[in-house]
């Protein structure tokens, strides 16, 4: 959003440090020319990295303060006692389980037991995939309790896992191994249906539809291209943003056209029924997609899409790093000056005004409905101020952007393994 601070800015090392917390010094590094070189460079810059900002396993719980601990110490008896009588062990255990087991030197739990709890979780392994992507992946999916439980598996591993692209139907709640084991069971890859998930870009969509069903990806490009094929609205410079996320059955007889166009035509029909007109499609589709991708979690999609909106009614730049990112050929979340004054970029909302030219991921239904209902407010900023939560501060003025950027940065400072890819 407006005002993001840079990559370099936010770890510009404090004029009083703390002796206790190490100093991050970057080298410069060629911008990346695929996926997994990008992730390579952000897994280098962490140290090896660990996903996406919800899966950080050794975050289980966040330490409780020294004041947390003292009054732990003076009621944890007070609460054994009384739970003795009538049961307000058990409260206070179940309440504050993770500030106890601390108290106590008891280890948290960061695996689960087990080959799952039969509820069927579909895993998505992308082609250039790393161990700490499909991490990530896992952890995400309630497959696995956190996101250090399978990567440290991974390390200890004696020889390589190589992992097959492709979606994989697993359950929640497995063991680590269990995960492992089920990733690398090829009776486990799902053959007959597509699973493309809200947010996935063009390129990525098309990588994991090849993975399921063994159409060359060459054939899937060749057949995306041919725009007029699929009725687009006119200004559409791509097919970016117009396959529906969804799960789709497919009885292995499709061609890459007849899929593609099977997966643009539901959302023409989601469209439809969310009552936008054909004429207005390329709008809404293209602000539900800058949306879907800025939002963080969808009870503020309807927040993130009055920003927008009160933006664009006021003529003001939309200013979304995500854009700038897009046109750039990244999937990180920050930018450059460079990047955000470069007007050759189509997509940098930091130069150009409005919209930009198209949709910069596959919106879901949710974000459909938020393009077409902003919620009322008059904010014109927003930032996130925690990775790990999606928490979002929403502002007025610059004054009180500024501060919650201030309250965003201190968090990344703190987290500095967190991932700033997709």
């Amino acid at each position: 959003m407006a005002h993001e601070p840079s990559w370099d800015s936010i770890f510009d090392p404090d004029p009083t440090p703390d002796s206790s917390t190490p100093s991050v010094t970057q080298a410069a590094e060629p911008a990346p020319t695929s996926r997994r070189e990008a992730r390579e460079g952000e897994a280098r810059r962490r140290g090896g990295g660990n996903g996406s900002g919800s899966a950080g396993g050794a975050r289980v719980g966040s330490r409780p303060s020294k004041r947390g601990l003292l009054w732990l110490k003076i009621a944890l008896p007070l609460v054994l006692v009384i739970g003795a009588a009538g049961g307000v062990a058990a409260f206070g255990w179940v309440n504050y389980n993770e500030q106890v087991r601390e108290l106590l030197g008891i280890p948290l739990a960061i695996d689960y037991e087990g080959t799952g709890n039969g509820v069927e979780a579909i895993v998505t392994v992308r082609l250039g995939d790393l161990g700490s992507d499909v991490a990530t992946e896992l952890h995400d999916a309630g497959v696995t309790m956190t996101y250090d439980a399978f990567y440290d598996l991974l390390v200890a591993q004696a020889d390589n896992v190589n992992f097959v692209p492709g979606n994989f139907s697993l359950q929640k709640e497995m063991s680590a191994q269990s995960a492992l084991d089920a990733l690398l069971d090829p009776a486990n890859k799902i053959t007959d249906r597509v699973l493309l998930r809200e947010g996935v870009t063009l390129p990525t969509a098309l990588e994991l539809i090849s993975e399921t069903t063994s159409i060359p990806l060459a054939e899937l490009q060749a057949a995306a291209a041919d725009l007029p094929s699929f009725g687009l609205p006119a200004e559409a410079p791509s097919l970016e943003g117009y396959l529906f996320p969804a799960t789709y059955e497919l009885d292995g007889t499709e061609t890459a056209q007849e899929i593609l166009q099977r997966l643009v035509t539901e959302m023409f029909a989601r469209l439809d029924s969310a009552g936008v007109a054909v004429e207005d499609r390329h709008r809404v589709v293209t602000l539900a997609a800058l949306i879907q991708k800025e939002g963080g979690p969808e009870v503020d999609f309807a927040k993130v899409s009055r920003v927008f909106t009160n933006r664009l009614n006021d003529g003001i730049l939309l200013q979304s790093d995500a854009t700038v990112s897009y046109g750039a050929g990244s999937t990180s979340i920050f930018t450059t000056d460079a990047e955000r004054a470069d007007d050759s970029n189509p997509y940098n909302t930091y130069v150009h005004p409005g919209l930009p030219i198209g949709p910069i991921s596959a919106p879901g239904a949710a974000a459909i409905d938020a393009a077409l209902n902003p919620v009322d407010g008059p904010w014109l900023f927003f930032v996130l101020v925690n990775g790990e939560t999606g928490e979002t501060t929403f502002s007025t003025t610059v004054d009180e952007h500024d501060a919650a950027v201030e309250v965003w940065q201190r968090w990344l400072r703190d987290h500095p393994e967190w991932d700033t890819g997709e």
